[in-house]
């Protein structure tokens, strides 16, 4: 089983959460818009925390740490994604500027076209957002709307 540690962070505007999501990189997502935005998730090292995964992800794929936690991060428990993977999330509470000079993210070899032998290397995620939970519902791979669910039930429950 394929397991992922993922750091959603969120920020409230006008009363309302806004999430971070990046969008899939390379040429199979590049003109797609739903179901292509995700979490910044990655896979664990050998004998890595959790948690400590999802910030290292976080920080490799936006190419900027995630802002310091101020209130502990939620636990936003784990999907089965279709695929199979799961994936596991907190959120944090905090902002990032999108127009900041930032590294880059991590980047994927991938073979394109599908079987023709050529492997070109693509961003993970090759841009990101913040959207309000009703629009990041619809962009979001469909086993995380979930965790977006989770995240708004723990804000409202305060």
């Amino acid at each position: 089983m394929a397991l992922s540690a993922g750091l959603l962070l969120y920020r409230v505007r006008d009363g309302a959460p806004e999430v971070l999501l990046g969008h899939m990189g390379g040429p199979f997502w590049a003109r797609k818009d739903a179901g292509a935005w995700t979490i910044p998730k990655g896979e664990p090292d050998a004998g890595e925390d959790l948690h400590a995964t999802a910030v290292r992800e976080f920080t490799e794929e936006l190419g900027a740490p995630p802002p310091d936690a101020q209130v502990p991060d939620l636990d936003l428990g784990e999907v089965r994604q279709r695929a199979g993977k799961v994936v596991r999330v907190w959120a944090r509470a905090g902002d990032l500027d999108l127009d900041a000079e930032r590294a880059g993210s991590n980047t994927v070899e991938v073979e394109w076209p599908p079987r023709s032998g050529r492997r070109l290397e693509f961003p993970e995620l090759d841009r990101v957002g913040w959207f309000d939970l009703d629009r990041a519902r619809g962009l979001v791979v469909s086993a995380q709307a979930e965790l977006l669910d989770r995240l708004d039930a723990a804000l409202r429950a305060g």
